[in-house]
């Protein structure tokens, strides 16, 4: 018996689309994972937490919501198929273990029939790339190393300071929030870390690790054969999260790990093939990332109407990615957006079921003109949530020592993502739906969304989030002081299971008592 997975239905759905953007690529889907038995296929899983990265581990034991910790979803692509797949002639570019699919570099049709005509294929379907233009870098100075220049002065967050104040964000650094404990994977065009922001002597950029999907190797800076450009992008992006430059220029996260992805290539224009998505999203979760960002979109295969949460290869990667417990945020695009609550401007994975997508406003609060609209095609709010994403400050790309403006919600996504990180490394254990409705639900316009599909929920309000996240009455975690979390602490108190990462001894002091008791009940009472 041969134990099979969801493949077919993945390639099912692929193979009904318009092949309109072919990327030169085919995605190869396979039946299964190569065991005989459903036996044999349990024993793969269950030494899958031996073999896991600790940190991948604990997040899943925290915030996964699929059964148990691995699925088969989680073994790898059959080394005996892919061999097959080499022998009849396909070239192997990328592995994806829960598509259960692997990339292939074009094929003729002699060989795209051999290949078809294997008994563990389900189906063959184009990888499907866009292009999409770089945003224009506006060099700032600086001002070196004695912190003085056009937007520097004596004060912490230097440049930073309207960006991150409009999300809330040096709320949360002042009570520790600064991303201390959490691993941030970024997706993106290459990442080059000379800059001074990035080597503030006694706190340098922590990278956790790094691949270059690419030119498969661990190097995403610049390297030969490279367009000159080719990083520039992503030192943006990086820019926004983890700079550390005091009185000069300083990112929403600065003391979190980074999981860097290179997983685009530049080359007059940016060009993203999903592979290269899907294959740095399952890398960086494998890598213990809690928080994933990405400034890239899909659209020019998809129509708006496809845009429905489970069609698209990337959004369906990253609907495995939060059920695995991954909080992922991503761009929504810059396709404009219209008065029209019917049509959408996305760009996928910005449709995924649970992931955080940004529009695009300047620091005064208007919104950006590129800034794409929802709803996604299935009537849900997106964007979700605004931060800036015109004229935002970074690091520059083209000086080690010099700052940059970028315009585009590629840059508003990152100052999400820095103020998620920051609140996960203030509430350690909360969950992928819990940080969404803490996020949407604290956002400035969280009691009056967008009719229009623009604006979402509003800006982020990291502060606030964390007010609310931090509650001692919300027991359960999930954002509200109800009845729910008076029951769930009284069983918890009497020893009949408490909620993952909630223990009853309220007051810290070690022990479970009548304090801890009288203590809750009081939370309750007043309202955290």
């Amino acid at each position: 018996m041969t134990v099979r997975t969801s493949g077919a239905i993945v390639a099912a759905t692929l193979l009904a689309m318009a092949a309109s953007a072919d990327s030169g690529r085919h995605w190869v889907f396979l039946a299964d994972k190569g065991h005989t038995t459903s036996e044999d296929q349990a024993r793969a899983i269950a030494g899958l937490e031996r073999e896991s990265d600790a940190k991948t581990v604990e997040r899943r034991r925290v915030r996964r919501t699929d059964p148990g910790l691995f699925d088969a979803r989680d073994l790898p692509v059959n080394a005996g198929y892919v061999a097959e797949l080499v022998r009849a002639g396909a070239t192997v570019k990328q592995r994806s273990k829960w598509l259960n699919a692997v990339s292939v570099e074009a094929m003729d049709a002699a060989t795209l029939d051999a290949v078809r005509g294997l008994p563990f294929v389900t189906g063959i379907s184009p990888v499907r790339s866009g292009r999409g233009t770089l945003p224009e870098e506006v060099m700032r100075e600086a001002g070196g190393a004695g912190g003085v220049g056009e937007f520097s002065g004596r004060e912490f967050y230097g440049a930073s300071r309207a960006q991150l104040d409009q999300i809330g964000v040096p709320a949360v650094h002042s009570v520790g929030g600064t991303g201390a404990g959490v691993v941030i994977g970024i997706l993106d065009t290459g990442f080059v870390t000379t800059h001074r922001a990035f080597n503030e002597p006694g706190r340098p950029l922590r990278v956790r690790a790094s691949f270059d999907f690419l030119n498969n190797d661990a190097v995403v800076g610049i390297e030969a054969g490279d367009h000159p450009d080719q990083h520039r992008h992503g030192t943006w992006i990086l820019g926004c999260i983890g700079a550390y430059w005091p009185d000069v220029l300083v990112g929403g996260a600065y003391d979190a790990e980074f999981v860097l992805c290179k997983t685009e290539d530049y080359a007059n224009e940016v060009i993203s093939e999903e592979d290269n998505y899907v294959a740095g999203l399952e890398f960086a979760e494998a890598h213990g990332a809690d928080v994933c960002t990405s400034s890239l979109g899909y659209i020019d295969w998809y129509q708006p109407s496809q845009l429905d949460g489970a069609t698209a290869i990337t959004t369906r990667a990253v609907n495995i990615a939060t059920a695995n417990g991954l909080i992922c945020v991503t761009a929504a695009g810059n396709n404009g957006h219209d008065a029209n609550p019917a049509s959408n401007h996305l760009l996928a994975p910005a449709d995924a079921l649970k992931v955080i997508s940004c529009g695009a406003a300047d620091v005064q609060g208007a919104i950006a003109g590129f800034s794409s609209d929802g709803p996604s095609a299935d009537g849900r709010i997106k964007p979700e949530v605004l931060a800036c994403g015109v004229s935002t400050l970074t690091v520059s790309s083209r000086s080690d020592t010099d700052l940059g403006q970028v315009s585009g919600t590629s840059l508003s996504t990152p100052l999400v993502a820095a103020a998620v990180a920051s609140l996960v490394s203030t509430m350690p254990c909360v969950s992928v739906d819990t940080m969404r409705s803490l996020v949407m639900g604290t956002a400035s316009r969280a009691s009056n969304p967008d009719p229009m599909f623009v604006e979402g929920y509003g800006f982020v309000n990291a502060g606030a989030a964390m007010t609310r996240g931090t509650c001692v009455a919300d027991f359960n975690g999930d954002g509200f002081a109800d009845g729910f979390d008076y029951d769930s602490y009284v069983r918890c108190f009497e020893g009949d299971g408490c909620p993952a990462c909630r223990t009853p001894d309220v007051d810290g002091d070690g022990f479970t008592d009548g304090f801890d008791y009288d203590l809750f009940v009081h939370a309750f009472e007043t309202g955290c």
